[in-house]
């Protein structure tokens, strides 16, 4: 079965490129991005890392810790770490977990249980290893997406979609299509016109169903 929204993340033991970790302990009372990979040493995941390496004082603003998954070694992902330095001219200064037994990824359902990887192996091998995971402080799965082995993924969109979902969360609205910051938020059905206005005073009605108020 896959994992599922809701669902509390699998926990496990692994080593990183900073050292073993437990990963609900590691994990905290922060929130945390697991991203994961099919290969070091490969282009698009090169500038990913390289994106996520430059975005470190994003992250740390939103209280989250950011965790990479490459079905490499230890070492392979510290020599990684410095092409992907040269690449994008940030450090990775986040943990990289060392997946070559495939654990980690059938744990979070990337790959079939039987999956192995052979000698001479390619990232074809692994190529469903391209997820994203935003998971609460309640270890509870937030959002998830796979992409493709061909198509680098965006993370300002990944950045946005944990500003929404931190938002959501503390303030239990809802976030339109393409919202950023600053911008108005949607009431949920489940709350009345009274209550409504009790709680975030004046409104707009759109549709009966669809009313949109700024935060305050």
């Amino acid at each position: 079965m896959s994992l599922r929204i809701n669902a509390v993340v699998p926990d496990f033991k692994a080593e990183t490129s900073q050292g073993p970790i437990q990963f609900h302990e590691w994990i905290g009372d922060s929130w945390a991005i697991l991203f994961s990979h099919p290969k070091d040493f490969t282009p698009v995941c090169t500038t990913e890392f390289g994106a996520v390496a430059t975005l470190s004082e994003e992250w740390k603003k939103r209280g989250t810790k950011v965790i990479g998954v490459s079905v490499d070694g230890v070492e392979d992902h510290k020599r990684w770490g410095t092409d992907i330095k040269n690449a994008s001219g940030s450090d990775v200064d986040f943990p990289i977990i060392a997946d070559d037994s495939l654990t980690v990824s059938k744990l979070f359902d990337m790959l079939p249980e039987d999956a192995y990887l052979p000698d001479g192996r390619t990232p074809a091998d692994s190529a469903t290893v391209r997820s994203v995971f935003i998971i609460g402080p309640d270890k509870q799965l937030k959002l998830s997406m796979t992409y493709p082995m061909t198509v680098g993924r965006n993370f300002a969109e990944i950045l946005r979609a944990l500003d929404a979902l931190q938002t959501t969360t503390k303030h239990g609205v809802a976030t339109p299509a393409d919202w950023m910051v600053g911008q108005d938020v949607i009431i949920p059905p489940s709350v009345s016109d009274e209550d409504a206005k009790q709680k975030y005073g004046e409104y707009e009605t759109i549709l009966p169903y669809l009313r949109k108020t700024p935060l305050r």
